[in-house]
């Protein structure tokens, strides 16, 4: 799969994001890019007043984590990209979409270093806002960036890895 943005496949930057919570909405230690050595990694980039987000963007997320239950080899992480909105796209936001959508994967809260600044994922991925997925291989390699994500072309991909 290619990305349909920028035909450019580049080293995924560390993440940087200090707020998580894990896959039963419990606070845990940052989830790092290495971490996950290995492992095919999508993220799923959001903010929660995002109308996208809701309409599109974290069904499908929901539809690939569901398809993609018996592949181990697939990690999903959704990450709430705030650029905006810093009173309103809070960290409470994640614990919420995540029981909204019963989605049973970590969330991530970046709201830059200070808390109220730009997301470092949406600065050091190049993200064009919210809702943006992002494909990493297991050698970290970004092979995938867009707002238009072809659900059906992923998940045939995803369960091809």
């Amino acid at each position: 799969m290619s990305n349909q943005t920028e035909n450019t496949i580049f080293k995924a930057p560390e993440f940087q994001v200090k707020d998580w919570i894990d896959a039963k909405g419990n606070t845990i230690d940052p989830i790092t890019l290495s971490n996950l050595k290995g492992q095919f990694k999508v993220l799923y980039c959001f903010q929660s007043w995002c109308p996208g987000c809701h309409s599109k963007g974290l069904p499908d997320l929901k539809t690939m984590v569901e398809a993609l239950s018996e592949h181990t080899n697939t990690t999903f992480l959704a990450i709430q990209t705030v650029f905006e909105g810093f009173e309103s796209n809070t960290y409470d936001k994640i614990i919420e979409i995540q029981k909204q959508y019963d989605l049973s994967i970590p969330f991530g809260h970046d709201a830059g270093d200070d808390g109220n600044s730009r997301s470092n994922i949406m600065t050091n991925y190049r993200t064009g806002g919210t809702p943006w997925f992002i494909f990493i291989d297991k050698h970290d390699n970004v092979v995938f960036a867009d707002f238009h994500l072809n659900l059906d072309a992923a998940i045939a991909f995803l369960k091809s890895l």
